[in-house]
């Protein structure tokens, strides 16, 4: 078996077995990988303690060249670790290596992040005493990074993690391990990292990831991934009073108004509800539409998405690769059977054959769906949205709210009262304007609302709320 987990600065190999398998062709095996074992995640957490107490003293200037060499790295091997995403998780080539450069991207703008230094000082209310306000590493952060994006949420939950002085624990998704070696293996080779400072551990949520999230010498958890396991580790990392960064499910909607130019909105809903493959938290699922342009729409999407070529993630002009594995596969394929009883099926709704074996499946479209339905209310998570008619925009928005979800959301509209309205009102951490509510920049804050995200944002200069600690000083001259 293979050294795949990086500990204390060594890898190793550690029991069992995970057989990483290409989603665009069954029969290509990428690798076999070793769970970490329970010691090695202590082995891995003690060694995170030491070389955290060193990094918090290293100069801010060596700080951001390493992280900023980590980003070049990144950048510069994108096409060779974006083949070897694309080829385990199941994203078309381009996203694959975009996603790679956006990591990158990431690093490179918390090198610069790790040189703004943030605090206060100001007058006490008494006289001749002075207040500071610092930040301080809140010490051993624990990340538990999804599938979907194997590498980018690694990297902009490790970039400002290390910027801002922490050790990390990693514990990626055990379909995606062969993404997250990557990124480990450039940061292994940083020099003046000290040993401990980045750990790997491979393994499952019930196993390593419990570890993890109950260990009492991790100080903080960052989580991506479903809401039951996002609610597991609150209630597992609550009882030793970790910080706790958790990003979770969705139920975006993507709300059309009758003014609205139909090529964008298409655009738009093809884009966010079936690009990469409909796996992420920000896809759009539910489309809102006037009843006024409902007919027009729905036939203009139909159109977009049958002639969306489906197809192998490394194929050239692929644009929808496969489903992520056989498991979602068939998740998928049963949320379309309870939707066949909910609204009409428009298009889609099978899985195909192509020229080699793997999880593919067609876009599909329900039209005519109720908000309260099954289908509009639980998490998908694939190629699949449904069309909602709607009479007016108030209830477009009424629509667009009603859901135990917060994270994206849009509306196009030509109507500038509409959308500051919109932006005003409806309840998502993001949202946009005649854009996709997929595809977001990595500067900026991320985040949601209600059962979609709990704690601080995640990246932009957002990043320092988690990552460190606020210490309030007031300071006395010490004399009469």
């Amino acid at each position: 078996m293979k050294n795949c987990n990086y500990v204390a600065g060594q890898w190793v190999a550690g029991e069992g077995s995970i057989k990483n398998i290409n989603p665009s062709d069954t029969n290509d095996v990428i690798d076999e990988y070793t769970n970490a074992t329970s010691q090695q995640l202590n082995d891995a957490v003690e060694s995170a303690q030491l070389a955290q107490k060193k990094w918090e003293q290293v100069g801010i200037e060596k700080r951001a060249n390493i992280l900023h060499n980590i980003g070049s790295e990144l950048i510069k091997q994108s096409k060779e670790i974006g083949t070897l995403l694309s080829r385990e998780e199941g994203k078309t080539l381009p996203e694959g290596i975009g996603e790679v450069v956006r990591s990158g991207q990431q690093f490179q703008y918390y090198a610069a992040s790790a040189l703004r230094q943030f605090g206060e000082n100001i007058a006490s209310t008494r006289d001749g005493v002075s207040v500071e306000m610092t930040r301080e590493p809140v010490g051993v952060c624990g990340i538990i990074s999804p599938w979907n994006f194997p590498i980018a949420i690694a990297a902009w939950k490790s970039a400002p993690a290390i910027a801002f002085g922490n050790a990390i624990v990693l514990k990626p998704a055990s379909q995606t391990p062969a993404s997250a070696i990557a990124l480990t293996k450039i940061i292994s080779e940083q020099k003046d990292i000290p040993e401990g400072l980045f750990n790997l551990v491979l393994g499952g949520g019930g196993t390593i990831g419990h570890q993890i999230s109950s260990h009492v010498n991790i100080n903080a958890i960052s989580f991506t991934g479903s809401v039951g396991v996002g609610q597991t580790i609150y209630l597992e990392a609550a009882k030793s009073m970790k910080k706790m960064q958790l990003e979770m499910g969705s139920k975006n909607p993507l709300v059309i108004m009758d003014d609205a130019d139909l090529n964008i909105a298409v655009a738009c809903a093809t884009n966010g509800a079936y690009g990469g493959t409909g796996q992420k938290c920000t896809a759009s699922s539910r489309l809102i539409v006037h009843e006024k342009v409902y007919k027009e729409f729905n036939e203009k999407l139909i159109e977009s998405i049958s002639s969306l070529k489906v197809g192998h993630a490394l194929d050239e002009g692929s644009q929808m690769g496969p489903v992520s594995s056989e498991t979602q596969l068939q998740s998928n394929l049963d949320y379309i059977e309870i939707g066949k009883n909910e609204a009409k099926l428009a298009y889609g709704g099978n899985p195909m054959n192509m020229r080699t074996p793997g999880h593919y499946m067609e876009p599909t479209l329900f039209i005519d769906g109720d908000n309260k339905s099954t289908i509009n209310q639980e998490e998908m998570f694939g190629p699949i949205a449904c069309v909602i008619p709607v009479k007016s925009y108030e209830e477009g928005l009424e629509v667009a709210n009603d859901t135990i979800f917060g994270l994206s959301s849009g509306i196009i509209t030509q109507s500038l009262s509409k959308a500051a309205d919109f932006k005003k009102n409806i309840k998502t951490g993001v949202t946009t304007v005649n854009l996709p509510t997929a595809g977001l920049d990595y500067h900026v804050p991320f985040g949601g609302r209600k059962a979609s995200s709990f704690g601080p944002r995640e990246q932009g200069t957002y990043a320092h709320e988690f990552f460190t600690h606020v210490k309030t000083t007031y300071v006395s001259p010490g004399k009469i």
